[in-house]
């Protein structure tokens, strides 16, 4: 079987029988590709049947001198994923990551800002005379609730159970959850539909869409992106800003004022406890600044 077909097939079965959203199928045809184009410039003519380990060590050490571990770590996890389907379709019989170990991953506190930062951002947002009350919603959003930069753009009119105080999310592999919305965001959104949004010229298909841009359709995230960071350049502020930094936000808060990590599991929507715990490491930062902070021995 040939690379392209492979790459093909592998994409169906993603979409089809995995049920992958469309950001994370990318991630992964993403990084066969990285093998792939290695292959063509080491003029290596083989054919999927035919990558040993030894060739994926090789291919993985040149990547590592211009990738970070973590983004290592998921070059494995795709091609580890790629050479299974391909022991599924009976084409080989042996994965040849098998023997490869994923590198070490040092635990980092994630980047966060504070409530007050949040509050100049949105200050800021209104600012806007254009699209100053729909990005105040998005950034508010965001924070209150922590989604995923793919969950906003996503989000639907059909979606919002306000008078619940709940939005429905589609999160990764298409799995529905049910988010707590904030009052201050429940006022903006509501705000937001009744004074912009019914005024604007929707285009079709994106009726029930809720955040849209100038010309009636979704937004991008990389329209989020550039909302995000042009507003910290206008405010001072020196922070790395993204949307998952406010999500990052979002939890650290909860950990912070007390909630418990199975809750912040469910409403971040994360599969598994461990990706959630890493928020522990700042509630641990948070304790030891109040002790250094207000212990009279300190």
């Amino acid at each position: 079987m040939k690379w392209n077909t492979s790459s093909k097939e592998f994409e169906n079965f993603l979409r089809f029988e995995r049920n992958l959203s469309k950001n994370t199928i990318s991630s992964y045809l993403a990084d066969l590709k990285k093998l792939i184009d290695y292959l063509r410039l080491k003029n290596i003519n083989y054919n999927p049947n035919q990558i040993s380990t030894d060739l994926i060590r090789e291919f993985l050490y040149s990547q590592s001198k211009k990738i970070k571990s973590s983004t290592q770590g998921r070059l494995i996890s795709s091609l580890n994923l790629f050479f299974d389907f391909m022991i599924l379709e009976k084409i080989i019989i042996e994965n040849p990551l098998e023997k490869i170990d994923y590198p070490k991953i040092g635990t980092s506190i994630p980047t966060t800002l504070t409530t007050t930062e949040i509050d100049s951002l949105i200050a800021e947002a209104g600012l806007n005379k254009n699209n100053g009350l729909r990005n105040e919603t998005i950034i508010e959003v965001l924070y209150s609730c922590g989604l995923r930069v793919s969950e906003l753009i996503d989000l639907k009119i059909s979606d919002l159970f306000l008078d619940e105080n709940l939005i429905k999310v589609l999160g990764k592999g298409n799995k529905e959850r049910f988010v707590p919305v904030s009052n201050t965001a429940k006022k903006l959104i509501v705000e937001y539909i009744e004074s912009i949004r019914n005024f604007k010229k929707i285009k079709k298909g994106h009726e029930d869409t809720l955040f849209i841009n100038n010309r009636g359709q979704k937004l991008t995230r990389v329209m989020i992106y550039t909302i995000l960071n042009n507003l910290a350049n206008h405010i001072g502020l020196k922070k790395k800003i993204s949307p998952h930094v406010l999500r990052h936000s979002f939890a650290t808060h909860l950990i912070e004022n007390g909630a418990d990590i199975i809750s912040i599991q469910k409403m971040m929507g994360h599969e598994n406890i461990v990706t959630t715990e890493k928020y522990l490491h700042v509630k641990n930062k948070h304790l030891i600044d109040s002790v250094l902070k207000y212990h009279p021995r300190s």
